[in-house]
Formats: C-alpha cells, sequence, structure tokens
C-alpha cells in the first residue's frame, strides 16, 4: 500500500547520490552502485522514487552550500517524503554537517532512510545512537585518510618526486617529469574562456560543453562546479 502524507497526497522518495573522484575510484560505492540501492529501498518502503540528485566529485567534508545537488535534493522534499541515500556518508563526511542536514530534512516533515539501515529505521534513543556512531566514524575514517595522503605526499617531496594532479590541459612528457599542452585539453579550455568572455554562466557554458560532445578528463559529463574549478584554478590563462 502507497503511503501518504498527513497532507492528504501520496508520499515519494527523493535520491541522493555523492561521489568523490577518490571514494567512486576505491570504495565500491559508485553512482552505479548506490543508485541501485536506492531503488531497491524505495521499492523495499513501497514509494515512487520521484527523483535523484548526484553530485559528482564532491568531497564528503564540504558545507551544504557547497553541494547544489544536496540542495536540490533538500528542496523537493515536501512532508512524510523520504531521502534514501546508500550510506550515511553520502551525506557528509562530518558530523556538524551532516546534523544540520538532517535538521533541515525534520524541518520539511520528511526524514532519512539509509540503504544501509545504520539506525534511520526507527527514531528511538538506541538508533539515534546509531546514527551518531556511523556519522562520528565517517569524519575520524576522512580524518585518517587525509592523514595518510599527506604523510604519502611528504615521503614523495623528500625523494624529489612529483606530487598533486596534473592541471587540466596539461600532460607529462616524455620525460615524465616536465609538463606539456594536452591539444584535446587545451581547446576545451579555449572554449571555456570564448564562453566566458562572452558573459555565459557557468551552468550555460556547461550545457555547452555536453553539446559539443567535450567529456572531462575522467570521461563524465560537464557540470557547472567543474567549469568553476577551472575558472577558480587559473587554467583559462594558459589557454591555446
Amino acid at each position: 500500500m502507497r503511503i501518504h502524507s498527513t497532507g492528504g497526497r501520496d508520499a515519494k522518495a527523493v535520491g541522493y547520490l555523492r561521489v568523490s573522484t577518490s571514494e567512486q575510484a576505491t570504495s565500491g560505492l559508485g553512482l552505479e552502485a548506490q543508485q541501485a540501492a536506492i531503488e531497491a529501498t524505495a521499492l523495499k518502503l513501497g514509494l515512487p522514487l520521484d527523483r535523484t540528485f548526484v553530485d559528482a566529485g564532491v568531497s564528503g567534508g564540504l558545507t551544504l552550500e557547497q553541494r547544489p545537488a544536496l540542495l536540490a535534493a533538500l528542496d523537493a522534499l515536501g512532508r512524510g517524503d523520504v531521502l534514501i541515500i546508500a550510506k550515511r556518508d553520502r551525506l557528509g563526511r562530518d558530523v556538524l554537517n551532516v546534523c544540520m542536514i538532517d535538521r533541515l530534512v525534520e524541518r520539511r516533515g520528511a526524514r532519512v532512510v539509509s540503504s544501509a539501515g545504520e539506525g534511520t529505521d526507527a527514531n528511538d534513543p538506541t538508533s539515534r545512537l546509531m546514527r551518531q556512531i556511523v556519522d562520528a566514524f565517517a569524519e575520524y575514517e576522512r580524518a585518517i585518510i587525509r592523514a595518510r595522503t599527506k604523510s604519502a605526499l611528504d615521503a614523495k617531496r623528500a625523494k624529489g618526486e612529483r606530487t598533486g594532479n596534473l592541471p587540466f590541459g596539461f600532460q607529462l612528457g616524455t620525460d615524465g617529469q616536465m609538463l606539456e599542452p594536452h591539444d584535446g585539453e587545451q581547446r576545451v579550455l579555449a572554449r571555456i574562456s570564448e564562453l566566458r568572455a562572452a558573459g555565459a554562466t557557468l551552468r550555460s557554458i556547461a550545457d555547452a560543453l555536453n553539446a559539443d560532445g567535450c567529456r572531462t578528463r575522467t570521461g563524465g559529463a560537464w557540470q557547472y562546479q567543474y567549469v568553476a574549478r577551472r575558472v577558480q584554478d587559473g587554467e583559462l590563462a594558459g589557454a591555446l
């Protein structure tokens, strides 16, 4: 039987997915896996999955204001609705941020359900404690990863090895050390620069790149956050 909200309308499920570049490669929680888990949970709850929102390449440590898809997901919730996530760490890896997200969902008369359970099946004291433990561990795990990454980078620097990602628009030369322009990415940067000079918004630039058949370095579609990163990093100045 379909669940009804207190306002008399049919309740619905809204899905939220998030991956950072490193997590998508290593955690087993890529977008396809998250989508499948969310769809299965909506079916189990007997709710229609109205929409799903995706923050791709977005760190779990970012604030709510820096995650447009999550903002849109929250805005889509009504009284009696359910925000479904594959795991609670998809909401974030900062305890305070996740707590604020929970409160915002509650204020809309909705609730959060994790496909992994994690204390989201009920709201009794034990379930609330479980959620707090899960959120705290996610933040702890993020801190450990950052510490390990810093240690590894320090070791590479001590050996005189290169650290950091290649800037967009460039590739390693044949010596494996010096950078040289990447023709395809330089054309993308030139196109962004051209559209930016014409007064196009970041979102419309992303739409134009996708319409042109351009893809990001990882092969995905362009989103306005990626365009913003190219602009903020000063990469347009090097475009051919």
